[in-house]
């Protein structure tokens, strides 16, 4: 099961920018005065991030970058309240 996920997550991170999505407030990479590099992750990691904006809840998947950034490609929201 992990590889399918990943293999989607990898094909989906090849697309993306074709498809970016924009990161909005609560997004690991909302301001980019937070440049965070992941030193200690792999290349191609997965990275699950939960949170809330505006009583939303959103989960965003994000995949570390060559340069040990990390970038969004997917985004779904977990509620409608």
């Amino acid at each position: 099961m992990k590889t399918v996920i990943s293999a989607i997550v990898v094909s989906t991170f090849l697309a993306a920018p074709a498809f970016a999505i924009e990161p909005i407030q609560g997004s690991m990479t909302y301001n980019e005065s937070s440049n965070a590099t992941l030193t200690k992750s792999p290349v191609g990691s997965v990275i699950q991030h939960q949170f809330t904006s505006n009583g939303t809840d959103y989960r965003e998947l994000y995949v570390v970058g060559n340069d040990g950034r990390p970038q969004l490609v997917t985004r779904d929201v977990a509620n409608n309240s």
